[in-house]
């Protein structure tokens, strides 16, 4: 039961680790996908800006599901609601 909290708490950090790198790029002036987000809303590139925001709520939705699935895994009486 304790493993519940644990596993809510690394769904959406695992996806801010993947996503939350726009000040480290910014900071250390390394490429990447934070940085190309950064200069498109200084540049006002909607495209761009449209593009980044999609696959990073693709990453937080996918692994909110990974999530709701490793609680059904852990513990079956979650698998069917009634």
């Amino acid at each position: 039961n304790a493993i519940f909290p644990v596993i809510s708490f690394l769904g959406p950090a695992a996806a801010f680790a993947l996503t939350g790198s726009f000040v480290v790029e910014q900071v250390f002036n390394v490429p990447g996908l934070g940085r190309y987000f950064v200069n498109s809303v200084l540049q006002r590139d909607y495209g761009i800006i449209l593009g980044t925001v999609f696959v990073f709520s693709a990453f937080l939705i996918s692994f909110n599901l990974l999530v709701d699935v490793l609680y059904g895994w852990i513990d079956p009486r979650i698998r069917h609601a009634r």
